[in-house]
């Protein structure tokens, strides 16, 4: 990633489809630039991984990139724009199951079933980079680095699954999705400290398994305490290390 996109930039103000790469470079989002460039690999190198990307979107709020049942044929990497993965139950219920950034990859929770397992929803306008998975595969079996890290990806999300199933409180719940939300953010050149939220309240009380007004009370306690301010949709974690020992029991080392 270039170093001006890292600092100061804020994703209200951040585009990452700006950066969109060259001959020599990924693009700035790309899901396994890091795996690669940390043993050597660059973009010539990597050609045929480059071969298998297809760029499309934009899809727009609401919108469906792949729902369940759906024939599982590619993985696909976020580069702009937020996802949250969903599935609705007999009674017409949804139940949230993640939330995705640019740079982070949806989809592979399909790979045993053979099926999408899910819905996948666009949060706001999102675009992707669509790589199929048996092609992807292939290369993986011949590029060690682009294995591992599918192996890695395939493993945190086995692990986000179990996450929230265990008996935490509400402010574990809160202050552990916040502190993982700012990594994730950290992660990919954006503020881990200062964001928007592009999910709503009652799609984060979903996913925590909380009552809405409980997600609002939480917020409205940390705010008081000092640990975030919160105008709209702007979340800034004034105390990312206290959240971190509220949410501790949640947050990997």
């Amino acid at each position: 990633m270039r170093s001006e996109h890292k600092a100061g930039r804020s994703p209200d103000t951040y585009n990452p489809i700006a950066d969109d790469g060259d001959a020599e470079h990924f693009c700035n989002t790309c899901a396994f630039s890091g795996a690669c460039l940390a043993v050597g690999y660059g973009k010539p190198e990597l050609a045929q991984l480059h071969c298998l990307v297809e760029h499309f979107g934009p899809y727009h709020e609401g919108e469906t990139i792949f729902r369940n049942g759906d024939p599982f044929r590619a993985i696909f990497a976020v580069r702009a724009g937020t996802v949250k993965t969903c599935l609705t139950d007999e009674e017409g219920r949804e139940h949230v199951l993640g939330f995705y950034l640019p740079g982070e990859v949806i989809g592979l929770n399909a790979i045993y079933p053979d099926h999408f397992p899910c819905d996948a929803v666009a949060l706001e306008d999102a675009q992707f980079c669509r790589f199929s998975f048996p092609a992807m595969s292939a290369l993986a079996s011949r590029i060690p680095a682009i294995q591992h890290h599918l192996f890695r990806l395939i493993s945190k999300e086995l692990g986000n699954a179990t996450l929230l199933a265990g008996d935490h409180s509400a402010d574990e719940r809160m202050a552990a999705f916040m502190v993982d939300l700012g990594e994730r953010y950290a992660a990919r050149g954006f503020s881990g400290t200062h964001f928007l939220l592009s999910m709503s309240r009652g799609d984060i009380a979903n996913y925590l398994r909380l009552a809405p007004e409980t997600v609002s009370r939480v917020l409205s306690r940390f705010r008081t305490q000092g640990l975030i301010d919160v105008d709209g949709r702007t979340l800034v974690l004034r105390n990312p290390a206290q959240l971190r020992t509220i949410g501790r029991s949640l947050l990997s080392k």
